[in-house]
């Protein structure tokens, strides 16, 4: 990683093999850390990472290769979920999962809907974003091709760190050559037999939108998104609609939420309050935690 001495731009490594503070993640840093480090003086242009300042928060997700939280940003006041209508279809699980990392995390989520031009009325995808809406969501519909929404984009991030998280072909690249130009990010097609995108971002990085004001970290496509930093039986107080009834059941807080009579989730399913596609992703991360596997 690289940081910023007196208008110097140094690329620097950890000291030692080892940095203190920051065990139990897959990466020890991330784009957004603060870092104490010192100029190598036997290698010019480069430094040595000492240490990194206590974080503000973190934006991690699970990687179920290290079994360990995966840092993705750090010390940001927004998170922006993208999604698109269509290429590649709107696919509201994805926002779940981002939206409940936000949630755990203790940062804001913002969903922002890209690509908006191409299928502005379809009636599944409104009915879900108004449904996020309801539940106490923003939510932004935007074409970073065509510029639309985009100054609602603009004055949104204006003054903050915000970090973008999105799957693969929904845009993030566009997005970030539009809110800022010279950083000419490299998009690619969508790929045609899966309709999904490919990969361009491998790694998370922090673009200096206005100079020492704002900030967005970009993260690379994720396919399949884990939430960390929560149990199975803990999610229900970062997902909305689901906090206020937690306890609230028959069982109380030993209620599965599937087959209990007098469950309130449930309950709140058939009425309407809860979306049953909402409630459906509760289940599946619910799954997923415990280890039970839908691959």
């Amino acid at each position: 990683m690289g940081t910023e001495l007196n208008s110097e731009l140094l690329s620097c490594r950890i000291k030692g093999k080892i940095l203190k503070g920051v065990e139990g993640y897959y990466n020890p840093l991330s784009p957004g850390d603060w870092v104490n480090f010192e100029p190598d003086p036997a290698h010019p242009g480069t430094g040595l990472i000492r240490g990194v300042e206590k974080r503000r928060n973190g934006f991690t997700r699970f990687n179920q290769k290290g079994q360990v939280p995966q840092l993705l940003a750090a010390n940001v006041d927004l998170v922006l979920c993208l999604t698109s209508p269509v290429s590649p279809p709107f696919r509201p699980r994805f926002l779940d999962r981002s939206l409940l990392q936000a949630e755990i995390s203790g940062i804001p989520g913002v969903i922002i809907c890209n690509k908006y031009d191409l299928s502005p009325d379809d009636p599944d995808t409104e009915e879900r974003l108004e449904d996020y809406s309801r539940i106490g969501y923003r939510v932004l519909r935007v074409s970073a091709l065509t510029g639309q929404g985009m100054d609602e984009v603009r004055s949104l991030i204006d003054g903050s760190s915000a970090v973008l998280v999105g799957q693969s072909g929904v845009g993030k690249s566009t997005l970030i050559n539009a809110l800022a130009p010279e950083t000419c990010q490299r998009t690619a097609p969508l790929n045609e037999k899966y309709d999904r995108g490919n990969h361009t971002t491998t790694m998370s990085v922090l673009f200096e939108v206005s100079p020492g004001r704002t900030f967005l970290i970009d993260t690379p496509g994720i396919r399949r998104f884990l939430p960390a930093g929560a149990a199975a039986d803990e999610i229900i107080y970062y997902m909305r609609e689901f906090a206020p009834l937690a306890g609230c059941c028959t069982y109380g807080l030993s209620c599965s939420h599937r087959t209990e009579p007098g469950c309130k989730i449930m309950e709140a399913v058939a009425a309407g309050s809860i979306h049953e596609d909402r409630y459906e992703s509760f289940l599946r991360i619910q799954d997923e935690l415990s280890g039970v596997s839908y691959d």
